[in-house]
């Protein structure tokens, strides 16, 4: 019996940890997301060290082959941009290491070099790892909300 209580009193304390570890971890997902789309709305440009050390895959918006994208992340320079993020879902696949973000980008934008997007509607689906205490892009799917756009980019320009 106290065996028992010993182990129940184990995993209440485990399962705890893990509940805490997750919240903290969706928190912070959801912050990198909203920092980074209100640092480009300010800055007109991406945020630097946003990538994986290892880079990412991506699918763009805008259609396509998948797009390897390096460390560096992708060069985004804007004339205009007015998107926000909504919906952000975050779903945990290993607390304070890996996670999968699910959330839509909507409004308009006008990149430098391509041609600008009044309609601009997403679904977005990110994977997240985190490496020196910072969430970083390992993956991103964008697809357009029918009825919407996507951007016009078709590839890393190097």
């Amino acid at each position: 019996m106290i065996k028992r209580v010993i182990i129940l009193i184990g995993l209440l304390v485990i399962t705890g940890t893990y509940t805490q570890a997750a919240i903290a971890t969706e928190q912070e997902v959801r912050k990198t997301i909203i920092d980074g789309n209100a640092y480009i709305k300010k800055h007109l440009k991406g945020l630097e060290d946003t990538y994986s050390s290892k880079g990412a895959m991506e699918f763009w918006s805008s259609g396509g082959l998948i797009q390897k994208v390096k460390a560096d992340g992708r060069p985004e320079e804007y004339i205009s941009f007015n998107i926000d993020v909504k919906h952000i879902q975050v779903t945990i696949l290993v607390p304070d290491k890996v996670a999968l973000a699910h959330y839509y980008s909507e409004g308009s934008m006008a990149p430098k070099g391509s041609p600008a997007v009044s309609n601009y509607r997403t679904r977005v689906s990110q994977i997240y790892t985190k490496e020196r205490g910072k969430w970083k892009i390992r993956s991103s799917h964008w697809s357009p909300i029918a009825g919407g756009s996507g951007t016009s980019q078709t590839a890393v320009v190097e």
